[in-house]
């Protein structure tokens, strides 16, 4: 005889949840429905990867075949909060899974920063990624350019700041996005770090793609003759520490620079500057005009800090790339110093004592920290938490109908039929182009091919 039957929510289509999904759905007789507010699955894989990442965005291809499950479902235009409470959720699904990951940056907290051209990376890479919130980025007046961090998200907008435009025609950027970085005059882009390059965090195939993208001449200071010995490093630094080195010595054999640079054939068409040991203290002009920075050392507590020596570099455009934070759900513990839900093995904790059938994956559980990967184990952890929690517990026997409370309110989720038109869509944009695809950005064309109202009118960033 068949076992009793299972459901579990999601609440986020990102690689955390797909993954859960995914871990869930090889189990006879759960039933799993994913809930977003957008009506795109995959998160970060859609709006975050950069265009010109495809393998990494193939990742959306294997994650996609959950859905090839009857027993999974997707339904999108739900906003968790608004459409349906965590009340409803918990009452209506054995298990609750959050895995809405981290929707706001974090900032730098120094004078000037709110002026216009000191904009979050996030936002940018939103904007370049097609995101339907994501607000135009207006690349007019500005030559020189500072992302500051030293992760992967720096190296990815430093990328597609120096990278020539006509190298991204392929990707699936919006046509508007495109035409903003054709109309581009970007000379010098930074990429500046508070610590050394041998503490950066960038991973070596990501930092390697910046500096050896064509028509890019590398500066790095502190120069390699001042770092640490090798030996002391871990593999990534050392390998990291390998490409700066290589990338400079590249640039030093080349000939020298026109008074006039970038469009001769065999000249740099932009100076890419490695900036360690600074950290930002204040942003001059409204519009930017200007990035002051102090030198910084270690003290000797082991931490960063300011020596009093400061210099300024003279940029139009700031983009802020130092790190992710996570919000609060609606009526969801969370724990603002670390901005995560508290849990244990992925169980959700309220009052240090563990909440019955809620559980949490991903960045909301443990950061903003690792790759996309690092989400499938992540996942696996949790799911095994739910699997064992569902076998003690049982069915609930008084589930509500979610999806009746939302029909009765007039919301109408969307499904991944609904995804597979937007797909369709876009391929057909692409084409006209002689591309395999192009973002569809806007939320009405979006709406319309959906064939849906936006429930409650506009949708907020985040969950």
């Amino acid at each position: 005889m068949p076992g009793p039957t299972y459901r579990v929510a999601i609440v986020g289509a990102g690689p955390s949840g797909l993954f859960a999904a995914q871990f869930l759905s090889a189990h006879p007789g759960v039933q799993v429905d994913v809930f977003d507010r957008l009506p795109t699955p995959y998160g970060l894989l859609r709006y975050g990867v950069a265009p010109d990442h495809t393998s990494i965005k193939s990742v959306a291809t294997a994650l996609a075949r959950v859905f090839d499950s009857p027993t999974v479902r997707f339904l999108g235009l739900v906003r968790f909060g608004h459409e349906v409470t965590r009340d409803e959720l918990v009452a209506g699904y054995d298990a609750v899974i959050y895995a809405v990951g981290a929707s706001e940056d974090l900032r730098l907290g120094v004078p000037g920063e709110d002026a216009a051209g000191s904009r979050s990376a996030r936002a940018f890479v939103a904007w370049y990624s097609g995101h339907p919130d994501a607000e135009p980025q207006s690349l007019q007046g500005v030559r020189q350019a500072a992302a500051v961090g030293v992760g992967n998200v720096a190296v990815d907008v430093a990328r597609m700041l120096a990278k020539e435009p006509l190298a991204l025609d392929s990707t699936d950027m919006p046509e508007e996005v495109l035409a903003e970085l054709r109309r581009a005059s970007i000379s010098d882009v930074w990429v500046i770090g508070r610590r050394g390059p041998q503490q950066a965090s960038f991973t070596t195939p990501e930092l390697r793609e910046l500096c050896t993208t064509p028509g890019v001449r590398v500066s790095v200071e502190p120069p390699c003759s001042e770092w640490v010995d090798d030996d002391l490093l871990d593999r990534r630094s050392r390998a990291n520490l390998t490409v700066l080195r290589d990338a400079v010595e590249r640039s030093s054999a080349e000939p020298a620079e026109p008074a006039e640079p970038a469009e001769p054939a065999g000249h740099p068409r932009v100076r890419l500057h490695f900036l360690f040991w600074r950290r930002p203290v204040e942003l001059h002009g409204d519009p930017v005009t200007g990035l002051v920075l102090e030198r910084t050392r270690i003290g000797p507590d082991g931490r960063v800090v300011g020596t009093g020596e400061t210099e300024r570099l003279d940029v139009q455009l700031v983009l802020r790339a130092i790190g992710y934070r996570a919000v609060a759900l609606p009526g969801v513990p969370f724990d603002e110093a670390l901005g995560v839900i508290p849990s244990a093995q992925g169980r959700v904790l309220q009052g240090g004592e563990v909440a019955p059938r809620e559980y949490v994956v991903g960045w909301i559980k443990r950061g903003p920290v690792g790759v996309i990967g690092t989400n499938k184990s992540d996942a696996k952890e949790t799911v095994q938490q739910v699997l064992d929690d569902l076998a003690a517990l049982g069915p609930r026997t008084d589930r509500v109908d979610v999806l009746g409370l939302l029909a009765d309110r007039g919301y109408h989720p969307s499904t991944f039929d609904d995804w597979r038109r937007i797909e369709t869509a876009e391929a057909n944009r692409g084409a006209s182009f002689g591309r395999e695809r192009m973002k569809i950005e806007a939320w009405h064309e979006l709406l319309d091919l959906v064939q849906r109202e936006r429930p409650g009118g506009p949708v907020p960033p985040g969950h």
